[in-house]
């Protein structure tokens, strides 16, 4: 093999490796923020803490949607005050008021971000994609506790609030839904043309 071959060779090796990071780069970040609240991402679990400390911090809610996202969405309580290790329980509300059913996906993260991997969720509408048809409006509720453990963490430990914040974006309708409205719009065109041929 030439001096020539061998450095193309070399070249196309890297590209593809680099290729391979950039792919996995993207889950293991995901895994990472997941696993140690960087970025102010927030932990899951399957219940509440056994521990409830006498000590109390305050939790603001915050709302937010992407440019495209035609819904309205606010959360129903602004703050709240909550022991730390007590399991707290808010509010969203998210209304349609378009004349088709969208599918959004919420995002979330808290502020500090020190705090996100001691802030825990126990069940969250943002852990599935929500469904809203025309002109529907529904509460959406997150259950939710501070670890306890958060008294104990060289920098989280002087947090005295947590901002929890949701963007919504829009997101492809299931297909069962999507079949669902084209079905409905077919028989809402074969009945206007009757109407129009009577």
């Amino acid at each position: 093999m030439d001096k020539n071959a061998k450095t193309v060779l070399q070249l196309a090796s890297v590209v593809v490796v680099m290729g391979g990071l950039a792919y996995a780069s993207v889950p293991f970040y995901d895994w990472f923020c997941r696993v140690t609240g960087f970025g102010g991402v927030t932990q899951e679990a399957d219940a509440g803490s056994d521990v409830i400390l006498d000590k109390t911090i305050k939790v603001k809610f915050d709302a937010s949607k992407d440019k495209d996202m035609m819904w309205e969405f606010k959360p129903h309580q602004l703050e709240m005050e909550v022991k730390i290790g007590e399991t707290g329980l808010a509010f969203y509300e998210a209304y349609n008021p378009t004349n088709r059913p969208i599918a959004g996906q919420a995002s979330y993260n808290v502020a500090p971000y020190e705090a996100g991997g001691f802030f825990s969720k126990i069940d969250c509408f943002c852990f599935t994609e929500q469904v809203l048809m025309p002109g529907e409006r529904v509460d959406m509720p997150v259950t939710f506790f501070v670890d306890p453990e958060i008294v104990e963490d060289r920098d989280a430990k002087f947090v005295k609030e947590i901002t929890l914040s949701y963007t919504f974006y829009e997101i492809d309708l299931p297909e069962d839904t999507a079949a669902l409205t084209q079905q409905g719009l077919a028989v809402e065109t074969e009945t206007k043309e009757t109407s129009n041929e009577g």
